[in-house]
């Protein structure tokens, strides 16, 4: 629907599908597959002045086609510093967005090799990461979205693999450090072969631009991409599946997962203080419904709406606070009206008020509650004098 009620946004959008892990080289192969100009992102990298070589490859990973990169030769040196990467970044002939992007990669690497290894960033030493393939697989990568228009960046949860992986610091478990500190937060998982799914490098530029990791939202698929990993095992295709689309949606327009439990043999003071603890932790909203249960037991559906990245952390709050033995979880689509909110002056004080484009406002109810207790006035009092002045201002 248009007109002045609802506003239809476009935004074209990069969704990673990390379910065999994600690597530099993968992302890039994913992305020079959707249709990222090799040509140009040739140039580009031969502009860091690394004197590395790089081609792709069409292959196959478990049957599906998809595309390999390959970066080959250059210098040897494979220790580097943060300041020295940056610096090679920022002499590049790059677009400002591709030079804004490897920057942030690279820095929040840095951060997190540095609290892994205890020691000031500026002492970091990059040893795998700073390899000539490392580099050119970030910049690369940030180059691809750049040229292939992308607005915003989203991905789906990790799989980071399991085992050990080889490191200059011997043999570690799987994630490595750098990449346990860089997922931390987002949504991850093991499945699959014992061995390293999503590497420092990968992990590094999900983190740092990957704007939401949630499900795959409703969008208009334009083209679509697979980059290789190194190896081919059985069971399950190793690549980074890339999906671009455009996004039409309304302001506010999400994916969000709803969790819900009929309980019959909990104290009502439990569950207001779940609710309140489920409030705090981050749930989108909260609600108890009177029900009547089989044998007619008369009890209460708790029901929660959660974004997709709290779902696991609520769920588990509402097994551990309640009696109850299992939950139903489903996604649904949520649709909000953009808002915007204006403080204005009452008689009373001032409140600020939630308003549409649509003409809907509400006062907020935490200032109205303020002033009613500071006053002692009635709280219908307040929220009418809020109303009355907000129409005043908007005539």
């Amino acid at each position: 629907m248009t007109g002045p009620f609802l506003t239809i946004q476009t935004m074209k959008i990069c969704y990673l599908d990390a379910f065999s892990g994600i690597s530099g080289d993968m992302t890039v192969g994913a992305l020079l597959d959707a249709g990222a100009d090799f040509e140009g992102l040739n140039a580009a990298l031969t502009s860091l002045g690394t004197g590395a070589t790089f081609r792709v490859e069409k292959t196959k990973r478990q049957g599906i086609s998809a595309s390999k990169f390959h970066v080959e030769g250059g210098e040897t040196k494979s220790h580097r510093h943060l300041t020295h990467i940056l610096k090679m970044i920022d002499g590049a002939p790059l677009t400002v967005p591709v030079k804004q992007m490897s920057t942030a990669v690279f820095q929040k690497l840095g951060e997190a090799e540095a609290k892994v290894h205890a020691m000031p960033i500026e002492k970091v030493h990059f040893h795998e990461v700073g390899a000539v393939d490392s580099i050119c697989d970030i910049v690369g990568a940030c180059y691809c979205f750049d040229a292939l228009g992308v607005d915003s960046i989203w991905s789906g949860p990790l799989n980071l693999g399991s085992g050990t992986v080889n490191t200059d610091h011997g043999v570690l478990p799987v994630p490595a450090p750098a990449t346990a500190e860089l997922v931390f937060g987002k949504p991850v998982y093991s499945r699959g072969p014992q061995m390293e799914l999503t590497t420092p490098t990968g992990a590094a530029l999900v983190s740092t631009l990957a704007e939401r990791f949630d499900v795959m939202p409703a969008m208009a698929i334009t083209a679509s991409g697979y980059g290789a990993g190194t190896r081919d095992f059985p069971g399950q295709a190793n690549v980074l599946r890339a999906l671009i689309g455009d996004l039409q949606h309304t302001p506010e327009s999400t994916t969000v997962s709803v969790i819900e439990t009929n309980i019959d043999d909990a104290n009502p003071q439990i569950l207001g203080y779940t609710l309140e603890r489920l409030l705090e932790n981050g749930a989108l909203d909260v609600t108890l419904t009177p029900i009547f249960m089989k044998k007619n037991r008369p009890g209460t559906m708790l029901t929660v709406i959660a974004a997709p990245g709290d779902q696991e952390a609520l769920a588990q709050l509402i097994l551990s606070e309640t009696s109850t033995l299992g939950l139903r979880i489903y996604s649904a689509q949520r649709r909000v009206l953009a808002r915007e909110i204006t403080e204005i002056e009452t008689q009373h004080g001032k409140v600020r008020i939630k308003h549409t484009a649509t003409g809907a406002f509400t006062p907020e109810y935490d200032d109205c509650r303020r002033i009613a207790r500071e006053t002692g006035l009635p709280l219908k009092e307040v929220i009418a004098a809020a109303n009355l002045a907000y129409q005043k201002t908007n005539r």
